[in-house]
């Protein structure tokens, strides 16, 4: 969609407003130009509903983060489109109202032959691209408070009594993943480097028990315990939605142009450290076997006594978008056992605005 700019300046002189009940020209030129103003605010609503649709349906699992973004963009397409044409039509309304006032087929009576109006449309339809995309060049800056898509991806394992459990759970094959959107608001005006950093994600923590064994419920307590059949794999996962806060430290320069000073996130050495706290929405144990030459896969869905609450903290430093990720649970992974098990995850982290 090509950009367009209509500017029309319309000076009339000795105006007032009726003439055998017929509204005045500048009258409307006013209500077309407050028909090309309503037509952008409803369409940009619009837009954002439709985008806050595929959203829940992201986070519902229904579609994929790439499904997703396709899928914003076609829907912005369309609503350009839809813009561009309905301003179209307008636009061609405004220039009948010209030519019918130099065919001098509208006619205004005379009251004040000193008088003077001027009226301005302006429209440009890169305002609303920049806004839908959100994107703002080096003169402009960013705005205060950015958001981000955040994914994290590593090692996770746990601990007791300060020594890592390695012996227990696989150090290679235990993992976790954390995907989720984020805030990041600068806290001082006229400095760049501290910035609030809070959103909503969801955290995939598992663990591979060793030497042949899985998770088994006896009462209260959850133990590991050896099986009677040769697994090929044994994993326990805990997925949980939580809200992470962090103090970020952004060492980004600021841009100074025609003496003004913009500021932008993410283009330097970053240090974030903080928190998070959250709710288990799912846990669940994966057993797969070969018997009889056959292949089974078994997964066990229950609470297995773990905490329906967990908190920790988290740190991570890097460059740009990429950083090194480090998060430690302050409460046990299960609610009575004897031995307090606590989740440690180190791996890399995406921040992309």
């Amino acid at each position: 969609m090509k950009n367009f700019t209509l500017y029309l300046v319309i000076l009339v002189f000795l105006f007032v407003s009726k003439v055998l009940g017929q509204e005045s020209f500048e009258s409307r030129a006013k209500q077309i130009a407050n028909k090309i103003e309503k037509i952008t605010k409803e369409e940009k609503a619009a837009l954002k509903e439709e985008v806050e649709a595929v959203n829940v349906q992201l986070s519902n699992g229904k579609i994929t983060l790439e499904q997703a973004d396709k899928r914003k963009k076609e829907l912005a397409e369309a609503r350009a489109v839809i813009i561009e044409e309905k301003i179209t039509l307008a636009q061609n309304e405004l220039n009948d109202l010209v030519q019918q006032k130099v065919d001098g087929k509208i006619k205004e009576q005379e009251q004040d032959s000193t008088r003077k109006h001027t009226l301005v449309i302006h429209w440009n339809d890169r305002n609303w691209s920049d806004k839908n995309r959100e994107k703002r060049d080096s003169i402009h800056g960013e705005k205060r408070t950015t958001s981000q898509f955040v994914f994290a991806m590593g090692l996770n394992n746990m601990m007791a009594d300060g020594k890592l459990q390695d012996s227990n759970y696989s150090f290679i094959g235990s993992h976790f993943y954390e995907w989720g959107f984020t805030y990041n608001s600068r806290l001082m005006k006229n400095n760049n480097l501290l910035h609030a950093k809070y959103g909503l994600s969801l955290m995939y923590n598992n663990i591979r028990p060793t030497d042949n064994r899985s998770f088994v419920v006896n009462g209260d307590q959850t133990n590991l315990e050896v099986n009677t059949v040769n697994l090929d794999e044994s994993r326990f996962r805990n997925v949980y939605l939580v809200l992470p806060l962090h103090l970020e430290f952004d060492f980004s320069k600021p841009t100074i142009s025609n003496g003004k000073t913009y500021f932008k996130t993410h283009k330097s050495f970053r240090f974030g450290i903080g928190g998070y706290a959250g709710i288990n929405v799912k846990s669940k144990q994966i057993l797969k076997f070969e018997e009889e030459d056959l292949k089974y896969k078994t997964t066990i869905k229950g609470d297995y006594n773990v905490n329906n609450f967990m908190y920790g903290l988290s740190s991570y430093i890097g460059y740009k978008e990429f950083s090194l990720y480090c998060k430690y649970d302050l409460n046990p992974l299960f609610q009575d056992n004897a031995v307090d098990e606590k989740n440690i995850s180190l791996g890399l982290r995406f921040d992309l605005n």
